[in-house]
């Protein structure tokens, strides 16, 4: 079997991928880098956006109209919520709900005990390391819990032996999920203790943690969020949404409002040295209004943001969000998501300027013309001292260089 892989959407879906990947080298097949080469196209879904279901089937299209005897498998979370147009899809021959890779091995003919393998070496540079899957939250905008289901941990001795490996092969390690901030609740532990056990078990690398609710980090992840840059980086990838607390009530975020957001992100932030903060946020949510963007434009404003992550809302089909009044015109939900990346351009730019003579822990990334540096606190840098190998990690000093942008030179 010759498997061409393509992913949309999160590291979560990533990491799926490498595992697909991993299952099909056990069982003898090749994977290749092009549909033309492909026995089977798998193309793993995100039902975040519309925009991300349309570069779903434009890619679907463009495989058969390219290699029209490829069988296309989709899988992740809008395989999962189609309502047939996927399946009607030219060459689509199986839909796969979520990341069920026993039923992904079913329909490529491979013996399911497979399904068990994980790659020691990813194809990134940052090895993934999903440590649970769904969520029982129920945001009115998300069909990612329509489409994952209900929350479940994986088992920490199985996640301790998959970061070693992974540690052996990559630099930094990523934790990932769907809500890992909800890691261990059905078995009496929590993100921090996990954390915490990699930390002292797994030695050397570098972990960092992808989206977490602020209001979630508890004192013992905050210790390790700020304690060692070496061994957690220092930065917090924290869902906000909006500003306003009666949209954010509307959106059924009802585990925070904006006060207790920003005291828990100005805390975090707060206790010193360099650290990363970042957010999501959705302008043009149903019913929001000029007052209520106003209030998140205040909210951004006052807190130590070093980036952020602006959408317009999509409408999802099955969400609540869709049966909600008030809708808001797409011109004016993209001036507000325009005025915010501004803001959130002037933050990080702000925060780039803040780095410049300072020292960081960098990871080399990327791949050829794209091969860069990640600092601790989530900084793309160009790499001041030549070709340096993709997955390297060294101490930098950081500087302006001649091209204006922030530059890492081996220290």
């Amino acid at each position: 079997m010759k498997a061409y892989l393509r992913t949309f959407g999160c590291r979560a879906n990533q990491y799926d991928t490498e595992a697909a990947r991993a299952m099909i080298e056990a069982a003898g097949g090749e994977i290749v880098a092009t549909p033309g080469e492909a026995d089977v196209a798998l193309f793993n879904s995100c039902a975040v956006t519309s925009a991300a279901e349309a570069d779903l089937r434009q890619a679907v299209r463009r495989a058969t109209k390219d290699h029209p005897g490829i069988r296309s498998v989709v899988l992740g979370c809008a395989s999962a919520r189609d309502d047939g147009t996927i399946a009607a899809l030219p060459g689509v021959s199986d839909l796969i709900a979520g990341a069920d890779l026993q039923a992904l091995a079913s329909a490529l003919g491979i013996d399911p005990s497979l399904a068990r393998v994980r790659p020691a070496l990813q194809t990134g540079s940052r090895g993934l390391l999903r440590v649970q899957e769904g969520c029982d939250e129920h945001c009115t905008f998300c069909a990612t819990t329509l489409a994952r289901g209900a929350h479940r941990s994986r088992p920490v001795d199985a996640l301790v032996r998959e970061a070693r490996a992974l540690a052996a092969e990559h630099p930094e390690i990523v934790i990932t999920g769907i809500h890992i901030g909800s890691y261990g609740r059905e078995c009496g532990s929590s993100l921090g203790l996990l954390v915490e056990r990699l930390v002292n078990e797994v030695p050397r690398v570098r972990f960092r943690l992808t989206s977490v609710e602020a209001t979630e980090v508890d004192t013992r992840l905050a210790e390790l969020l700020t304690s060692d840059p070496a061994r957690v980086a220092p930065h917090l990838h924290a869902p906000l949404q909006s500003g306003s607390d009666r949209v954010l009530k509307r959106m059924g975020r009802h585990w925070y409002s904006a006060a207790s957001y920003a005291r828990a992100a100005a805390a975090l932030a707060g206790r010193g040295g360099t650290f990363a903060l970042g957010a999501d946020v959705i302008t043009g949510f149903p019913g929001e209004t000029d007052g209520d963007h106003a209030s998140t434009i205040a909210l951004v404003r006052a807190l130590p943001f070093t980036y952020l992550h602006v959408f317009p809302y999509s409408a999802r089909p099955g969400t609540a969000a869709t049966r909600m009044d008030g809708e808001v015109p797409a011109a004016v939900s993209r001036d507000r998501a325009a005025e915010l990346r501004a803001l959130a351009n002037e933050k990080a730019t702000a925060h780039r300027a803040s780095r410049v003579d300072g020292f960081a822990d960098v990871v080399v990334v990327g791949e050829g013309a794209r091969r860069e540096g990640l600092t601790e606190d989530y900084l793309p840098v160009a790499l001041a001292d030549g070709p340096i190998a993709r997955r390297s990690r060294f101490a930098a000093r950081l500087e302006v260089g001649a091209d204006g942008k922030l530059t890492a030179r081996v220290n």
